[in-house]
């Protein structure tokens, strides 16, 4: 829930920067991606999962990588096909290098820096692609925010039943829900913030991010309080060889 209304604010907090207050997507990029450094900085220095500085560096990650594909598209002209295609190869290289060096892709075996460096470059592509993907699907396509957003929750929907149901490696799972959330958070932010004669419901900019980020602090407080989102053992020590 937590990711989803992350990249949903990854999509309507950098169309507020760069096109509401004017500030341009270069502007609006160099202040995202220097406050990005910061946070993810104070991210290695703890060495741990914190919730809030974990969920703000997210929610950061989903800025930046929205405003990565915003450039490559209206400032370059570089299609969506190509953004899309070009993302999820270089996604691809990241996993297949971090899986020669580390032996596995599990989120709760990251407990060295290395490890670390792989997953947040992982992390950043996945928000990069899911943008290119959810336009390219709602926009381009001609589809429209709300009928894609369906698709991209029918997705996440099925890869659920495959890990409950059938058992679907539970990493596999895991990251193709992870990619799969940005798009749908894109789209949820789009549906809401954009005008009426773009396809959406004209809650603008302001009013979304507002509303989605007062959510995620509360469920963060819920998270630091309850600990539930913490490791249960070393049963959550997954890799790739449950794949055989």
């Amino acid at each position: 829930m937590v990711k989803i209304l992350a990249t949903t604010v990854g999509e309507t907090a950098a169309d507020f920067l760069a096109v509401t207050l004017n500030l341009g997507l270069n502007v609006t990029a160099y202040i995202m991606s220097g406050l990005l450094l910061l946070v993810l900085l104070n991210q290695f220095r703890l060495k741990r999962y914190v919730p809030a500085n974990y969920w703000l560096v997210v929610v950061l990650v989903s800025i930046v990588g929205t405003l990565i594909t915003d450039k490559l598209v209206d400032d370059f002209g570089v299609s969506l096909v190509t953004t899309t295609v070009g993302f999820s190869i270089g996604l691809a290289i990241v996993f297949a290098i971090w899986y020669s060096r580390e032996r596995t892709l599990a989120m709760h075996s990251i407990r060295t820096a290395k490890r670390e460096l792989f997953y947040w470059a992982a992390i950043l592509l996945t928000f990069a692609l899911g943008t290119a993907a959810g336009d390219l699907l709602a926009e381009a396509s001609g589809l429209g925010y709300a009928q894609s957003g369906l698709v991209f929750g029918a997705a996440i929907g099925a890869i659920a039943i495959g890990y409950y149901v059938f058992h679907l490696n539970s990493i596999l799972a895991f990251w193709l829900a992870y990619i799969l959330t940005r798009p749908l958070g894109a789209s949820i932010g789009d549906l809401l913030s954009q005008p009426p004669e773009n396809g959406g419901l004209g809650y603008g900019t302001v009013g979304t991010s507002m509303l989605f980020l007062c959510l995620i602090v509360s469920l963060i407080v819920y998270l630091t309080l309850s600990r539930k989102d913490r490791p249960r053992g070393d049963r959550e020590m997954l890799d790739f060889d449950d794949l055989k």
